[in-house]
């Protein structure tokens, strides 16, 4: 199945507006959407619940329901928007969600997507959605029935979701572009990891961040003990490392996060700054994309983080636009009193032959609390 085909048919069936968060197994699709040159106006949004708000800002205005995209882990996100804003039984919003079913029954995927994925169609039908799940061997007239019945559903004020199982997509012409920063992510990891003190606590984020901290620690030091990977959860490192420091206010506690994560839910800043932890620093790679599934832009590459730490009430925020600034955070860690942010902006590079961890997430979680003690 072609995505630029699914775009055109959203077209005819009155959809003009198509929102969401980029997800690889979306790739395809959201490439897709990224060159589409029709009548769709497309929205990379903070999370999947602002997609959902989104949406039915869009229908209010206009009479015509959204697309709204995720991968399926999202669909927690944009629950509270949909039970108690889009359900038939509040205002009764029509919206149409294209869902990538990571962690499906049966299908090797990483430790985070198991338990979503197993529960993804019970949500759906919680939530009182209609559904049809489409693969690689969907025909078009299997197409053209789903979405027939996903436009009698939207035109009673209800939602449908299609579930998009791995590899059902065709490729489209990839969508690729350049932030024009220098500094590569890995490498300026790298230097962050070894600068720290050895009995600083590292929280990272989800994607290719935790992935290559995990490399670059066991290059190094030949273990990962201080390292707790938030391999799902997107944009919660922050607040898990906050509760870290606030537990244990003699070890330093570093959350090394990135910017989709940040958008995702960025009213921690200004909660972590009210709380004041003294021993928390918080560093932000900044790639202006969600890259870990796909290198698809954020809807908000113009946004400046440290400013907003500042102004949230951070200790000290600053943009470091060196390696040779980077080196210094060690030193900083040591002698700055958080809660400190700096933003580092680095490229799109990563490697093709990148790594996962080799132990399970039980595993890492053991480890990590031995190193705490």
């Amino acid at each position: 199945m072609r995505a630029s085909k699914l775009l055109l048919q959203l077209e005819y069936m009155g959809i003009d507006t198509v929102a969401g968060v980029p997800d690889s197994t979306l790739k395809q699709f959201c490439d897709g959407v990224q060159s589409y040159r029709g009548g769709l106006t497309h929205y990379v949004t903070a999370n999947e619940g602002a997609a959902v708000g989104l949406a039915i800002g869009s229908y209010l205005a206009s009479g015509r329901p959204a697309c709204v995209y995720m991968q399926n882990s999202g669909i927690g996100n944009m629950v509270n928007p949909l039970a108690s804003l889009a359900n038939s039984d509040v205002y009764g919003i029509p919206m149409l969600f294209i869902v990538g079913w990571r962690g499906e029954p049966g299908v090797k995927d990483e430790p985070q997507h198991v338990f979503q994925g197993k529960v993804t169609c019970e949500l759906l039908e919680t939530l009182e959605v209609p559904y049809s799940v489409i693969d690689k061997n969907t025909t078009d007239e299997e197409m053209d029935e789903i979405l027939h019945e996903a436009g009698k559903t939207l035109k009673h004020g209800d939602q449908f979701a299609v579930v998009v199982k791995k590899g059902t997509f065709e490729k489209e012409e990839p969508f690729t572009w350049e932030n024009g920063n220098r500094m590569k992510r890995e490498e300026v990891l790298g230097h962050i990891l070894r600068g720290l003190p050895r009995d600083a606590v590292v929280v990272s984020t989800t994607g290719k961040i935790s992935r290559e901290l995990y490399e670059q620690s066991h290059g190094a030091y030949g273990e990962h003990d201080n390292l707790f990977m938030t391999v799902g959860g997107m944009g919660h490192a922050s607040m898990i490392a906050l509760g870290i420091a606030k537990k244990r206010p003699e070890r330093k506690v570093v959350c090394i996060d990135g910017d989709g994560a940040v958008l995702m839910h960025m009213g921690a800043l200004p909660f972590i700054a009210s709380q004041s932890p003294e021993n928390f620093y918080h560093i932000v790679i900044n790639n202006q994309a969600h890259e870990s599934v796909g290198a698809m832009p954020t809807g908000c590459r113009q946004t400046q983080f440290s400013q907003i730490a500042k102004a949230a009430g951070y200790r000290l925020a600053d943009k470091l636009a060196s390696m040779e600034e980077v080196d210094k955070v060690g030193g900083w860690v040591l002698s700055q009193t958080g809660p400190v942010m700096w933003e580092i902006p680095v490229s799109l590079d990563s490697r093709a032959d990148l790594g996962r961890p080799k132990e399970s997430a039980r595993e890492n979680k053991e480890g990590f609390m031995r190193f705490l003690g």
